[in-house]
Parts: structure tokens; sequence; C-alpha cells
């Protein structure tokens, strides 16, 4: 297992991993040298915040204070902003890279005061850390310096088990432990309603193809070209546990996702559109899977939803595991 990661955005660049016969290749989509990453908007591997998702009308009000965000999706914010977290230069904080039994690497961002829109100044680290049993952790810890603010960071990985060039992605089998949805408007806002998901096109409680109800999504959802859902997870205990598996019986490989976020969104590359990519490849439409991890989207604008509020003295805390293992 070969992981490539970058100051820039503290990006995962490459994760190559071996397949059924022990073929590596390399699984996340992305680019060959930093220029692309500069001016594209598809947020391959950064880390995504201040707050991830979407932020209705780019605005929300915290002690008696109307905040006003940056705009840069329609009338919302989107991701952090038009210059959110993975469009900066981290720090590397520590690097544990050489002759430990448990290589890993720490990443640090400032944000500063009124970045974006966003009140008060934040620390930010972020750890990679690997295993032998190919296994990368990801630990994001996000401290408020002097003023309490929202924090949902995400690490927005998008996955095509085959290779990032093998194309769509829609056969790859999927599982995903939730049997609830937040339902958005047609916007694409929450609507702050939670909804079941049986009897849905979206209900991946048992494995199925990603691409084997995508045709009824469309009839229900034309404008959106796909999945792009954020599922409420079923959370048996507190702490880091499966979340989400997927197979691409191609290859054989297996990607199972564990972390102790309250929800996961998932995207099927919907705006992919020849996108050059790694290696001169084109990535289209449908040829990735966003699977993060993270907390409800505009949960600022919803007191129903778990609160992404912290204050000065508080600790965000966000793990998640990718485990990698090959079917023969």
């Amino acid at each position: 297992m070969h992981v490539n990661i970058s100051t820039w955005g503290a990006t995962i660049q490459s994760i190559r991993v071996p397949d059924s016969k022990g073929k590596l290749a390399d699984v996340v989509l992305g680019f060959d040298g930093i220029g692309p990453y500069i001016t594209d908007n598809n947020y391959f591997g950064g880390i995504v915040g201040r707050v991830a998702n979407k932020i209705g009308n780019a605005e929300f009000t915290l002690n008696g204070t109307t905040y006003h965000l940056f705009r840069n999706d329609g009338n919302d914010s989107f991701h952090g902003g038009n210059r959110g977290f993975n469009k900066v230069i981290w720090e590397v904080a520590e690097d544990r890279r050489y002759n430990v039994s448990v290589p890993f690497i720490t990443f640090h961002y400032r944000s500063s005061d009124g970045e974006q829109g966003f009140p008060g100044a934040v620390d930010v680290f972020v750890t990679y850390e690997m295993y032998e049993e190919n296994e990368l952790s990801v630990h994001m810890i996000a401290t408020p310096v002097d003023k309490p603010t929202p924090i949902n960071l995400v690490q927005h990985i998008c996955w095509n088990l085959g290779g990032h060039e093998s194309g769509s992605v829609l056969h790859h089998k999927l599982q995903i432990s939730a049997s609830r949805m937040t339902q958005v408007d047609d916007r694409s806002l929450p609507t702050g309603k939670i909804v079941p998901v049986h009897g849905t096109p979206f209900d991946f409680r048992s494995p199925a193809e990603v691409g084997s109800r995508i045709s009824k999504l469309l009839v229900q959802q034309p404008d959106v070209g796909g999945y792009d859902v954020n599922y409420v997870l079923d959370r048996k205990f507190e702490g880091t546990y499966k979340m989400a598996e997927v197979e691409d019986r191609r290859s054989g490989r297996v990607l199972e996702i564990c972390s102790d976020a309250p929800a996961m969104r998932l995207e099927t590359g919907n705006l992919l559109d020849h996108v050059r990519g790694k290696g001169g490849h084109y990535y289209e439409k449908h040829s990735a899977l966003c699977l993060a991890t993270q907390g409800f989207p505009d949960a600022v604008n919803h007191p129903n939803f778990p609160s992404q509020v912290y204050s000065p003295g508080q600790t965000y805390h966000h793990d998640l595991l990718y485990r990698f293992t090959a079917k023969i």
C-alpha cells in the first residue's frame, strides 16, 4: 500500500492498493501535479472546511449575531466558501514516516477570524497514519481560539476501486449502515426533516450495485444526475465502527469505511465532465464514489440537527479509518 499526500489542502493525491492478484492500482481520483488542484472545484482528496456541505443563504445567526459567508453555490455557501481548507497550504506539524512501525504525518492550518465570513480563529490538525494491514487512519481535530464557531470537517476522497482511470463505478457493490436520511428541497438544502430510506432507491442497508436503482432515482431527481444524499448513520454505540463497505467485483478490491461521525454523504461523480486527471486520463460522469463521513448539512440553521458549534476550550474530533482488502 502506497499513499501520497500534499501540503496543498492536506490532500490525498493517491492511494495504491492491491487487487485479488496482488496488482497495485491507484484508487482515488486526482491530479499528477499541484497546479490543477488550485483551480479545480471537484475537491479531489482534500480536507473540506471550515464547514463542509451547504449553509443555506450563506448565513447563520450565533449568539444574536448574523454572519454572512462567501456565496459560491448560487445563494448558498458550499464546502467552506470560495477558499475552503482544500485551497490553502498546510504546514507539516510532525513527520514520522520513516524508521517507525506505524508511520504518520500531521498537518496544521490556522484559520483566521473572518475567513470566508466565519467567526473566530481556529487551529486545525489532520493526522494520516498507516498500518501494516493496509489501513489508513485520518484523525481531524479543531479548536476555536477566541470565538464560538461552527466546524464540520470532511476528507473528500473520490473513490474508484477499479483504479482511478477505469471508468464508471455504477457496478460497484455498496452497503451503508443507515436507515434514514435528511430530506432536501429543490435547492438540495435540508428541510429539517429526517426520513426513512426504506422502499426508496436510497436504501443500501443490504449490499447492492450503485447503479441498480439509479434509473428510479433519476425519475425522482432528474436534475441531480445521480446520488447526492446525506445519510443519518445507524449508530449502535459511541466511537469508531464500520459505516460503509464498497466492493469492486472485477478487481476484487474491498474498502471498509469506519468513523465516529453521525452522517455520511454519498455522491456519484454527477458533475464530472471530461476532467483531465492523473496520467492524462479523463474522468467522466459516474466515474467516482464520494463517501464522506460528516456532520449534518446546514446544521447551524436547524436546531433539531446535532450541533456543530464549538467554543474556545472545546475540541472538535472526527476519526476515520479506511481498510482495504481483496476478495479472491
